[in-house]
């Protein structure tokens, strides 16, 4: 991933929508030189997924094989990353690869869950796009929520507990009424729960951003200035509260790490302890997976 840093041209750092990806590490890794020891070619037995990396090792472990990436760097522990580009292990520069493949080996059960996990996700990438009608369906906060137009009051109203969100519209209403309404809403309820979220982890952090403001960005999830000013995407509302949190605590992080070096992680960890796996949920729900707005 590109780190990007303030300047006159770029003077604010942004969360892509396909962010870092997650780890089960103690301490978040860095992006050192990859390690250039060649491993002996193996022929798999079977076919595997995702598609070796480029330079990837491969570890016969009993009748399977694990494609993985090493990386090298001045960290304490062995971290183990698992995603769509499959598996990657960053260990201390004096880690012997015996080592590494010894992890490995006590690590294969979570290893092969997650890559079960991530291949599951591989066959459903492409969702339906929304038809706007009565009856619809659509993610709110998690969870799929049923749009109807026929409302028994007067103005648009949200049943939490049916999860049902009544329109107020006439049954003769158009595609793009229905668009227009339920996107008014969800912004409506993004303006509040996404300014509610930074002022939790603000206080957490100690901090304070200078202004808040909604973002519809194709590319990104949110974005610091270096004026501290914090841009969120509305559509993070589809998203269950740990991802929303993981990006209000990412954003609020730039206030004292204007970058994407180990310290900013570190400021990230204290104040949310278990930003990887939100952070690897982020990253496996590109634009493409999103409703169609």
């Amino acid at each position: 991933m590109k780190l990007l840093r303030p300047s006159p041209e770029n003077p604010q750092l942004e969360l892509p929508l396909a962010d870092a990806p997650g780890a089960v590490a103690t301490q978040e890794p860095s992006l050192p030189e990859a390690h250039g020891l060649a491993q002996p070619a193996l022929q798999p037995d079977h076919a595997t997924w995702p598609p070796a990396q480029p330079n990837a090792r491969m570890l016969r472990v009993g009748e399977r094989i694990v494609h993985y990436a090493l990386k090298r760097s001045a960290r304490r522990t062995i971290g183990f990353t698992v995603d769509d580009r499959g598996l990657s292990i960053t260990a201390p520069r004096w880690v012997t690869l015996g080592d590494v493949e010894s992890a490995i080996l006590e690590k294969q059960r979570w290893i092969f869950a997650k890559l079960g996990e991530w291949r599951h996700r591989e066959t459903r990438r492409v969702l339906p796009t929304v038809q706007w009608r009565d009856g619809a369906s659509l993610p709110f906060l998690g969870t799929p929520i049923t749009l109807r137009l026929d409302s028994p009051a007067s103005v648009l109203m949200f049943d939490a507990e049916t999860r049902v969100l009544h329109l107020a519209l006439p049954a003769h209403a158009d595609d793009q009424q229905i668009k227009d309404r339920v996107q008014g809403w969800l912004q409506a309820q993004a303006r509040r729960l996404l300014a509610e979220r930074l002022d939790i982890y603000a206080d957490k952090l100690g901090v304070r951003h200078t202004g808040f403001a909604l973002t519809s960005a194709a590319t990104r999830w949110g974005s610091c200035t270096a004026d501290g000013k914090i841009r969120l995407n509305w559509r993070l509302m589809h998203f269950p509260l740990s991802m929303i949190d993981y990006v209000a605590a990412h954003e609020l992080a730039h206030l004292k790490e204007m970058n994407h070096g180990p310290r900013f992680w570190e400021t990230v960890e204290s104040i949310f302890p278990e930003f990887r796996d939100a952070r690897a949920e982020l990253r496996a729900h590109p634009p493409e997976l999103l409703p169609t707005f």
